[in-house]
């Protein structure tokens, strides 16, 4: 479904904070590391573990955070409701959002993508004979694409957690999943057998919130791509902001 644009308030005076999405879970932890080098600190209900608090105000009046699981932070951008975002591009892989930029690879959330399989069944088989198999992955998308570049059919069963049960239970014989250490497979017999894709987070934005605001969009990838090198955000950084607003509408 193509996203639908929503109104994005224009910059100057009075307007609304900008929203950025982050995901919950390992990559919330490194990225916070990022934002407090450029000087933003939400507000304490964000590290409540109590609050139902789902919206944070920030240091910074012209930010505010949520936390969503991270499949949705691209949803949230892609519609508009977010103009900022932090997504792994596994998650922009599945989804392929045209309403979404990608302008910075955060160089966090490093993990791979692979399809495994039991350990017995790996070393009886020959990827190159596959002609069709079925899959369990929460990237159906990205798996069929994957298998459909090589010549095989791929019959994928959608799961949103413990992939890794389903070889064990005879659900299919191989699965695609993000591995990290590969300690989660081992330990329910399962090994790697094909690289699919690197993975690392991204700083994402809206396009149309790009082109409607900016500066004030523009100057969070310039912020955000002086925290990932260590840097001080510049004073000025109006020529890489007009070039990001070209490169989105690319």
């Amino acid at each position: 479904m193509k996203p639908r644009r929503q109104p994005v308030p224009s910059a100057g005076p009075g307007a609304e904070a900008l929203v950025m999405a982050l995901p919950n879970g390992r990559v919330l932890g490194e990225v916070m590391p990022l934002l407090h080098r450029i000087g933003i600190e939400p507000e304490p209900a964000f590290a409540d573990p109590a609050s139902r608090q789902l919206r944070f105000a920030t240091s910074d009046p012209g930010l505010d955070l949520i936390r969503v699981r991270s499949f949705d932070v691209a949803t949230f951008v892609a519609f508009g409701a977010a103009q900022l975002g932090v997504a792994g591009n596994d998650v922009l892989m599945e989804f392929d959002y045209s309403e979404i930029y990608a302008p910075l690879d955060l160089d966090i959330g490093h993990c791979h993508m692979a399809v495994a399989a039991s350990a017995d069944w790996a070393g009886r088989e020959d990827p190159h004979s596959w002609s069709h198999l079925r899959v369990a992955t929460k990237y159906p998308e990205t798996a069929r694409r994957h298998f459909a570049a090589h010549g095989v059919q791929a019959e994928c069963i959608k799961l949103n957690g413990a992939i890794e049960l389903a070889p064990l239970l005879g659900l299919c014989r191989h699965i695609v999943d993000l591995v990290q250490t590969g300690a989660t497979l081992k330990a329910n017999g399962l090994v790697e057998i094909e690289h699919i894709a690197d993975v690392s987070s991204r700083f994402i934005v809206n396009r149309p919130a790009l082109k409607t605001r900016p500066e004030d969009v523009g100057s969070w990838i310039e912020r955000l791509r002086a925290a990932t090198i260590g840097t001080e955000h510049p004073a000025s950084a109006t020529g890489p902001r007009r070039q990001a607003t070209a490169a989105a509408r690319r």
